[in-house]
């Protein structure tokens, strides 16, 4: 898949309005000490895919958020537009910045793709969806409380569930064992691959694909 950086001036900056856009927000915590944490896998695919753009997340006007813009498609094509978005505050305040990004490029929910960590499918796995509950996810009910919906998209990454009594807090904050960040970039770019099929190829498809 071909993702493009859009600078703000040249023909395809021009011509950004003519497509639809997409919004998609790595969930997580800001700041180093939250980096490696379990909780951050969304921050960690966002990252994949502004690599893939060849750009680097900037603030946005609002302040309370860090976005990439470009598109997913051949050079010259009509492509979807995709905005990358990284909330700059902590997980459980996480809506109010996606309400203003959906505001401001005109987004509607259906458009939307939450990235996050999900405890109850396994380390390595992830599914797709569209709407459902929050799992107990702070993230997702945030976004669900400011938007007034939670029928937006999800791509959950599985963390899979605490070994033995281990607190589920003190769990999703914490990092990744040394065998887990053997196999956490495979399960990052596995990820990204499905954020793109959602705006290419739709939910089916993408079902059919990831949700193994």
């Amino acid at each position: 898949m071909i993702l493009r950086f859009l600078r703000r001036k040249g023909r395809d900056s021009d011509s950004m309005t003519d497509t639809p856009v997409w919004l998609v927000v790595g969930l997580g915590n800001p700041g180093p000490s939250y980096a490696g944490h379990r909780h951050n896998v969304g921050y960690l695919v966002t990252d994949e895919l502004a690599t893939r753009m060849g750009a680097s997340f900037k603030s946005h006007k609002s302040g309370r958020a860090e976005v990439v813009e470009g598109r997913i498609g051949a050079p010259g094509t009509d492509s979807p537009r995709v905005v990358l978005a990284r909330p700059r505050c902590y997980m459980n305040e996480s809506g109010g910045p996606v309400k203003a990004l959906a505001t401001f490029y005109k987004v509607p929910p259906e458009r939307i793709i939450a990235v996050h960590d999900e405890l109850d499918i396994p380390f390595g796995t992830l599914r797709t969806k569209l709407g459902g509950g929050d799992n107990g996810h702070n993230g997702l009910r945030s976004m669900r409380s400011s938007l007034g919906t939670g029928d937006f998209y999800r791509v959950r990454a599985g963390i899979g569930r605490p070994p033995g009594r281990q607190d589920v807090a003190d769990f999703v904050l914490s990092n990744y064992s040394k065998v887990e960040l053997r196999e956490l970039p495979f399960q990052v770019d596995h990820a990204a691959d499905a954020v793109e099929s959602l705006i290419t190829d739709g939910l089916e498809k993408t079902q059919q694909r990831f949700n193994s």
